[in-house]
C-alpha cells in the first residue's frame, strides 16, 4: 500500500494522543499522559518528515531546531503563575499558522490555475502544488471552503489569544500596550460582533464567487476584528473559561489546515483538541453557573444593576493568633487560590499540612473548577509539593462540610469564596457556586492587602464577623506561621 509506513504512524501517533488526554484527567496519570504526548508528537514529526512530500531538508531541520530551543527556553524560565499566559500565547501561534497555511493554499490554487491555463505542466512542482493540479472543479471548490474556515478561525484565534494573554499577564505584560482586566466593548457592543460575522459570510460568498484574494484579506481582517473584540468583552473572573475556550478554536483552525493539507493526522489531532477544550468550556461554565453561549459570544447578556454595599472592617490578625487557633481545631480546610501561585507558596503550604496532620489534626484542601488561572492550575501545584492526593478534594465533594469545620484557610483566593455569589443578584459573580467558607468556625484569609480579586470585585467574606486577615505575602506569612507550628 502507498504510504503505508506514514499511514501506520499517523495512526499510532493518534492512538497515544488519545491515551494522553485520558491520563491528563487524573494527578496520578498526568505525568505518564504528558511522555504518551511527547512520544507520539515525535513519531508524527518523523513520520511527516520522511512519509510523502519529504524534502526541504536543511530548511526543515532548521526549523525544528529552531522551535525545539525556544521551547525550551519557555519551558526552563516560564514560572508556574504564567502558565496561563504561555498557553493563551500558544494558542495564538496555532492560530497564526492556520492563516498562514490557508493563504499559501490561496496562492497555490491561483498558480495552478494559471499554469493550467498557459498549458505549463506540473509533474516536477511540489507535493502540494502537484496534490492541487490533480483537484477536480468540484475539490478545488471544498479545498477554499476549507481554507477560508482555517483562515477564519486562526483570525480569531489569534487575537483572542494575545488579548488573552494580556489580560492574564496583568501588569508583568511585555506587550506595547495594556489591557484592562474588566469586560470592555466598543460602542455597539454585540452588534459589532454580528456585523463582522455577517460581512465575513458575505466575504465567503464572493470569494467563492471567484471575486478574488481580496475577499480574503478582508475576511482575515474581519476574523481579527471578531478575536479581539469578543475576548475584550469577557471580564477576569471568566478568564480560566476563555483560555479553554480558546485551546478548543486553536483546535478547530488545526483541523482545518489538516483538511487544506491533506493530512489525516492533522484532522484527528485538530478535532481532539477541539473537541475536548470546547467539552471543558462546557464543563466549566456549569461550575461557574455561566452560560455557555453567553460566554463565547463575549460576554452576552450577564447580570446588571447596583451591586450591594459591603459594611463592616477588615480584623487583622498576626501569627500568633493564627497558631493558636490552629493548635486548638480540630478540622482544617485549606483553599489554596492564584495568590499562592504568585507567591510560591505551596511548599510552605505543604509542609504546614505535614506538621498539622502529625498533630492528629485532619486536614484538607478545597479546590474550585476555576481556581486559579488556569484549569487544574493548584491541584499542579500541590502535585508538585507533593499534597497527598487522597485529601485534595473538589468543591462538589467537601461544600457540605464546612459547617462542621473548625479553621478555614484561604490563601490567596477571592472570587471562589465570595458569598456575593449568592447573596447579591447583580454581582458580576452572581449564581456562580463558591466555596462557602464562610460557614465554618473560624477563617483566615492571607492576602497582600486589602484590595480586589482579578475580576474586581469586592468580596464580604473579609468583612464576616469570623474573618480575619492574615497579611503579607503567602510565603512570608506561612514561613512566620511555620515558626510558631512545630
Amino acid at each position: 500500500m502507498e504510504n503505508a509506513f506514514t499511514i501506520a504512524a499517523y495512526v499510532v501517533a493518534g492512538v497515544l494522543f488519545i491515551l494522553s488526554l485520558g491520563g491528563l484527567s487524573g494527578q496520578e496519570s498526568a505525568k505518564r499522559a504528558v511522555w504518551y504526548g511527547i512520544v507520539g508528537m515525535a513519531i508524527a514529526v518523523l513520520a511527516t518528515l520522511f512519509g510523502p512530500g519529504s524534502g526541504l531538508w536543511l530548511a526543515s531541520l532548521v526549523l525544528i531546531a529552531g522551535g525545539a530551543a525556544v521551547g525550551y527556553q519557555l519551558a526552563t524560565k516560564v514560572e508556574m503563575t504564567e502558565m496561563p499566559e504561555l498557553v493563551a500565547i500558544m494558542h495564538s501561534m496555532v492560530g497564526l499558522a492556520a492563516v498562514f497555511v490557508g493563504f499559501n493554499a490561496d496562492i497555490t490554487i491561483n498558480m495552478v490555475e494559471s499554469a493550467k491555463a498557459a498549458g505549463e505542466s506540473l509533474t516536477d512542482a511540489g507535493s502540494f502544488t502537484a496534490l492541487v493540479a490533480k483537484k477536480t472543479p468540484v475539490e478545488i471548490g471544498i479545498l477554499r471552503v476549507e481554507l477560508v474556515l482555517g483562515i477564519w478561525i486562526g483570525a480569531v484565534t489569534f487575537t483572542g489569544s494575545v488579548i488573552a494573554y494580556a489580560k492574564l499577564a496583568g501588569n508583568s505584560s511585555k506587550l506595547p500596550f495594556s489591557v484592562d482586566t474588566g469586560a470592555k466593548k466598543l460602542p455597539g457592543g454585540h452588534f459589532l460582533n454580528a456585523g463582522a460575522a455577517a460581512l465575513s459570510v458575505l466575504l465567503l460568498i464572493m470569494y467563492l464567487s471567484g471575486s478574488g484574494s481580496w475577499a480574503l484579506v478582508l475576511l482575515t481582517i474581519a476574523g481579527l476584528f471578531i478575536g479581539y473584540h469578543l475576548i475584550m468583552g469577557i471580564g477576569g473572573a471568566d478568564m480560566p473559561v476563555v483560555v479553554s475556550m480558546l485551546n478548543s478554536y486553536s483546535g478547530w483552525a488545526a483541523a482545518a489546515i489538516g483538511f487544506s493539507l491533506g493530512n489525516d493526522l492533522l484532522i484527528v489531532v485538530g478535532a481532539l483538541v477541539g473537541s475536548s477544550g470546547a467539552i471543558l468550556s462546557y464543563i466549566m461554565c456549569k461550575a461557574m453557573n455561566r452560560s455557555f453561549v453567553s460566554v463565547i459570544l463575549g460576554g452576552f447578556g450577564g447580570p446588571a444593576g447596583e451591586q450591594m454595599a459591603v459594611e463592616g472592617e477588615q480584623i487583622a490578625i498576626d501569627a500568633d493568633g493564627v497558631a493558636q487557633a490552629l493548635e486548638d481545631a480540630d478540622s482544617i480546610v485549606i483553599i489554596p487560590g492564584y495568590g499562592m501561585a504568585v507567591a510560591q507558596a505551596q511548599q510552605n503550604v505543604a509542609e504546614l499540612t505535614r506538621r498539622l496532620r502529625a498533630k492528629g489534626k485532619e486536614v484538607r484542601f478545597a479546590i474550585h473548577p476555576v481556581a486559579g488561572r488556569l484549569p487544574g492550575h493548584m491541584n499542579v501545584l500541590l502535585a508538585e509539593a507533593k499534597v497527598p492526593y487522597d485529601i485534595v478534594l473538589e468543591m462538589d465533594e467537601i461544600n457540605d462540610d464546612f459547617p462542621e469545620t473548625d479553621v478555614s484557610i484561604v490563601i490567596g483566593s477571592n472570587d471562589i469564596v465570595n458569598p456575593a455569589a449568592q447573596d447579591d443578584p447583580n454581582s458580576p459573580i452572581a449564581g456562580m457556586p463558591v466555596l462557602e467558607c464562610w460557614k465554618s468556625k473560624q477563617v483566615f484569609v492571607s492576602k497582600r492587602g486589602q484590595g480586589t480579586g482579578y475580576s474586581g470585585i469586592e468580596n464580604p467574606l473579609f468583612f464576616k464577623d469570623n474573618t480575619r486577615m492574615f497579611y503579607g505575602d503567602a510565603k512570608a506569612s506561612l514561613d512566620a506561621l511555620l515558626t510558631k507550628i512545630s
